[in-house]
């Protein structure tokens, strides 16, 4: 069985919609395949979400990710906005989010957080059956 396809979506795909799908791969690659979208993509990824992504978890955004439109996706199994008040026609979940974008270090830690328990609660809901809501 293939693994559920899940795109992260926000206005600018250039922070939490970029985390998301690199901790997505990270913390649940073995249970669903992770991108990420934005319904205005910026030219590029965050630099602050770059490098604290970087420092706390190894990884290098910029490598294998960029800021892409929406409407450049594959078709998903699960679309979750990240609380940008996004309108997308096949929204299933929005995890409520607060931007970080702009604030010091400690709001983007506090997202970083946010996500990495909110992508460990969707792999559980994964393996238990629960995906779609």
């Amino acid at each position: 069985m293939s693994k559920p396809v899940v795109a992260f979506v926000c206005v600018h795909n250039a922070c939490r919609s970029q985390i998301a799908e690199a901790l997505g791969r990270l913390l649940a690659g073995d249970v669903l395949e992770s991108c990420s979208a934005g319904t205005e993509p910026k030219d590029r990824i965050d630099p602050n979400a770059v490098r604290l992504m970087r420092t706390q978890y190894g990884v290098e955004m910029e490598r294998s990710q960029h800021p892409k439109s929406w409407e450049s996706l594959k078709p998903v199994d699960l679309l979750i906005t990240m609380g940008c008040g996004v309108s997308c026609p096949v929204l299933r979940e929005d995890w409520g989010l607060e931007d970080p974008t702009g604030c010091g270090d400690a709001a983007y830690e506090k997202v970083i957080r946010q996500i990495h328990e909110k992508v460990l609660d969707l792999r559980r809901r994964l393996e238990e059956g629960l995906m779609l809501q």
